[in-house]
């Protein structure tokens, strides 16, 4: 059962609608090995404090590769929470199954394309500096071709006459695939 749940998440939400390959093998990994240790723990009745040492150690363990967005952050964790129900819960296979459908069908709602698909972030690298702000956001909105949202100066060089922004922007042709 957790085999399938999280080649549910993985594959069949995650990679579909991000295509990034590293973090899928990534939740799989994570998930299988929280399922492992839990699954293991409830077998052989170690010390608690046991159980307790084994996930203060995977909550040491530090994302160090590329970047990772919120939305994939979340994903870790309910790769994490699958494990962790479909250990705990193996004695009762109907709680597990009914908690797995609901984890995954969150998650598919959650990060449906078409719940909040136009919207998108971006940090935008300006050639000018702009000291009027309706101004910074005229220009951004003739660049991205969308209607700015929220636009924050993050850093101003008046040297190179750069300007960094994090813009929250709605596309205004964006087509979404639905998945």
């Amino acid at each position: 059962m957790n085999l399938v749940a999280i080649c549910l998440l993985a594959y069949g939400i995650y990679y579909r609608r991000h295509h990034r390959r590293d973090l899928l093998f990534a939740y799989v990994a994570l998930n299988v090995g929280i399922f492992a240790v839990v699954s293991l723990l409830l077998v052989q009745r170690i010390d608690i404090a046991v159980g307790f040492g084994l996930f203060g150690l995977l909550s040491i363990i530090r994302l160090r590769s590329s970047e990772i967005t919120q939305q994939e952050i979340a994903y870790y964790f309910v790769a994490i929470v699958l494990g962790l129900v479909n250990g705990v819960a193996a004695a009762w296979p109907l709680i597990a199954l009914a908690l797995d459908g609901v984890l995954l069908a969150v998650m598919y709602v959650a990060d449906h394309p078409q719940l909040l698909g136009r919207t998108r972030h971006q940090m935008v690298t300006l050639d000018v500096v702009h000291a009027d702000p309706d101004l910074l956001r005229a220009d951004l909105e003739s660049r991205l071709r969308a209607r700015v949202l929220q636009c924050v100066v993050t850093q101003v060089d008046y040297v190179r006459d750069v300007t960094v922004v994090d813009v929250r922007y709605v596309a205004q042709d964006a087509r979404v695939r639905v998945r």
